[in-house]
């Protein structure tokens, strides 16, 4: 008997990298790891299980940002050259490792995967947008949005016209990749500020996310906790709590899953392990050691003497933890269905990355739950929130609280001391844009290109990657540079926009480099009354 439902909400975002202005770019490499060792893998996984007839539903992200680079020929060319230089790798390394059998077989393994995603990159015409569309027209994948940079909307409270304008740049971007309207969306770091659920309104969007205090801590009260979708008071746009339960079984690198001593551990890699003029041509062509992906060891345990990794063992306990999850779902379910007295949905968000990236196992590990809830037990369903809301649309109307994931959950990671500078400069571009819409309602040729470009520049500077790196204290120097960057090309734009002397060259050379969104209409960003 059906008793509950389980909602697997995957967040796919990455922030916009792209230099064509170089040959050679470290921070693009975060697109191709991701290809390599998320994007592709779950790829696999899906096509595995609609050729053996196994039913799925995933709720699955894809930020405008991410959409824009998967579809660029510049970063696409790149990433073929990227995988075929794993490739030659690989091959060195079984020949370097062939006294070495535990080594060995692994750099076969890893010959095999890199060669499987440029036989998949390929076989997808060089945008895995095709293939993520294909799972979301089978049925099996719903497709959602996002802000159009990732924007952290909270703290755009009194600049209005940005939420508006970011929320219908995505909007319009999905519809022309999709071919149809987005439905749901994530809110960017799962930032939710009470009133931005009317902007989702006008856009068409019927359902967001938020973390369980979100919910719980709105007014009235939520009668069924985080396991029944509420509609926003006024807007009638339902939010969905996450369950803290699952999500912390499958995410923690300490009490969940992905810290069992048989995974892969994924910081010894020979990138760093070995000799440096060996490794140099697969590493930062200015000689900084990075990642390539081949990993031979397992997490083995709290000691730096490391193991070989043994993938059968990994699987093993990827079984095993996809049926123990399954079990603690269905205790959870059960024990949920006689006190609420109706069938709990189960919200399990997680960002994608933990997917193949930092967690190896998460695809197979997905893989094997997907097949056991298809096969083994009829007490859960897979579903995704519009099919429940269509199933269920009758929910309590609540006002959900300002909130967003992350340390403390609400707001801290993005707005304290490494970062809060940014936002005057943030709120007072918001400002100016509105000005330049007031100024140039109907604009033409080069006004109305320098417009939409000052749009641009505006959203890649409003980006909660750059704040968030900050914060954290990696890769801060590019942070910094991408915000004053973005910064500086605004206001440009905006003092040459008055003035009316607009410098053709520079604005082509930003357009080529900063190109995307091309259909960006600026008047999006039109003034929101108080």
């Amino acid at each position: 008997m059906n008793k509950g439902y389980l909602c697997i909400v995957l967040h796919t975002h990455l922030p916009y990298v792209r230099h064509p202005e170089f040959d050679d770019f470290l921070e693009e490499d975060w697109l191709y790891e991701a290809i390599t060792e998320t994007y592709i893998p779950l790829i696999d996984v899906f096509e595995r299980l609609v050729r053996d007839r196994v039913d799925f539903r995933i709720t699955m992200s894809l930020t405008p940002t991410l959409i824009s680079m998967l579809g660029d020929s510049l970063l696409q060319e790149r990433y073929l050259k990227h995988i075929e230089k794993l490739i030659e790798l690989s091959h060195k390394e079984l020949e370097r490792t062939r006294f070495e059998p535990d080594f060995n077989r692994l750099a076969k393994m890893y010959l095999e995967r890199f060669t499987l995603c440029r036989d998949i990159f390929n076989q997808y015409h060089r945008n895995l947008i095709y293939a993520f569309k294909k799972f979301q027209d089978l049925g099996k994948l719903e497709i959602i949005t996002c802000g159009a940079t990732h924007g952290y909307f909270p703290l755009m409270d009194v600049a209005k016209s940005s939420v508006r304008a970011q929320l219908k740049t995505a909007v319009a971007q999905y519809e022309k990749v999709f071919s149809r309207l987005p439905r749901g969306i994530w809110l960017p770091e799962c930032g939710y500020n009470p009133g931005d659920d009317y902007f989702l309104k006008e856009v068409g969007l019927k359902y967001f996310f938020t973390d369980a205090h979100g919910i719980l801590h709105g007014s009235p009260r939520p009668k069924y906790g985080v396991f029944a979708p509420v509609y926003c008071k006024g807007s009638h746009v339902a939010c969905f709590g996450r369950d803290i339960e699952s999500s912390k079984q499958v995410w923690s690198s300490i009490e969940g899953y992905p810290g069992d001593y048989n995974y892969r551990e994924f910081y010894r890699d020979i990138g760093f392990d070995l000799d440096f003029d060996y490794i140099k041509p697969y590493i930062s062509s200015d000689g900084i050691r990075i990642n390539t992906g081949i990993k031979y060891y397992r997490i083995t345990g709290e000691t730096n003497e490391k193991k070989p990794y043994v993938s059968e063992w990994a699987r093993e306990k990827a079984a095993a933890h996809a049926g123990n999850f399954m079990f603690n779902r269905h205790r959870q379910v059960e024990y949920l269905y006689e006190l609420l007295e109706k069938k709990p949905i189960i919200v399990s968000p997680y960002d994608t990355e933990l997917y193949g990236h930092w967690w190896f196992e998460g695809p197979v590990w997905l893989d094997f739950l997907i097949r056991k809830l298809h096969s083994d037990q009829d007490m859960i369903r897979m579903i995704t929130p519009m099919e429940y809301l269509e199933e269920n649309p009758r929910n309590q109307v609540i006002t959900p609280s300002m909130s967003s994931w992350g340390y403390k959950g609400y707001s801290e990671v993005w707005l304290q001391g490494t970062n809060d500078w940014i936002y005057r400069h943030l709120h007072e571009a918001s400002w100016r844009m509105n000005e330049l819409v007031a100024l140039y309602p109907q604009a033409q040729g080069l006004i109305q290109r320098a417009l939409n470009q000052a749009l641009r520049e505006l959203f890649l500077a409003q980006s909660s990657d750059w704040a968030f790196i900050l914060a954290t204290g990696t890769h801060t120097s590019y942070a910094f540079k991408r915000t004053k960057e973005h910064i500086v090309r605004f206001s440009k734009l905006y003092e040459d926009i008055k003035a009316r002397a607009i410098d053709e060259a520079w604005l082509s050379d930003i357009e080529y480099k900063d190109n995307l969104f091309p259909d960006i209409d600026y008047r999006v960003h039109s003034h929101v009354p108080a």
